[in-house]
């Protein structure tokens, strides 16, 4: 069986002759092949040329890219800001609590807040306001001059 087998591998190698080269037609060959890419050097420069503006272009792509983004970034925070500042006016004109007294960023936290300064601002304010003699009438017309008024009043003294 070993035999068979032997045959048949010898048959094998021998249905395709293998083929040789002669020097010249190596020669030819390669200078073939070389030709081919005779330009290479030139191609190799101006790929890294074009690489290189690529690259510049991606710069100037990527700045206008972070422009946009830092301006995106500036706008959203204007827009935050006029949010809370209408969010703190709703509250004050509904509280009587000044807007500037308010921190809060939310409805909620606004109104939290204005109810806790009110509560304060009750606990502390005094319960009236003191008595004055005259009623306190700022209407009040007085016919005397300074000096009579100054000599009732020292004549009240005594």
């Amino acid at each position: 069986m070993t035999d068979i087998n032997t045959n048949q591998e010898v048959t094998a190698t021998q249905g395709a002759p293998e083929k040789t080269f002669t020097q010249d037609e190596v020669n030819r060959i390669v200078t073939n092949r070389l030709a081919k890419y005779s330009d290479y050097e030139t191609l190799k420069a101006k790929a890294e040329k074009f690489d290189e503006a690529e690259e510049a272009n991606k710069s100037e792509l990527q700045k206008a890219l972070d422009k946009a983004n830092k301006l995106q970034t500036e706008l959203d925070d204007l827009h935050k800001r006029d949010e809370i500042r209408a969010v703190r006016d709703e509250v004050s004109q509904t509280t009587g609590v000044p807007s500037s007294l308010l921190t809060g960023s939310t409805k909620e936290e606004c109104e939290a807040q204005a109810k806790a300064i009110a509560e304060y601002k009750a606990q502390t304010a005094p319960a009236a306001y003191p008595a004055v003699k005259d009623g306190g009438d700022p209407q009040l017309n007085v016919k005397k001059s300074t000096r009579d008024q100054f000599a009732d009043w020292l004549n009240s003294q005594d």
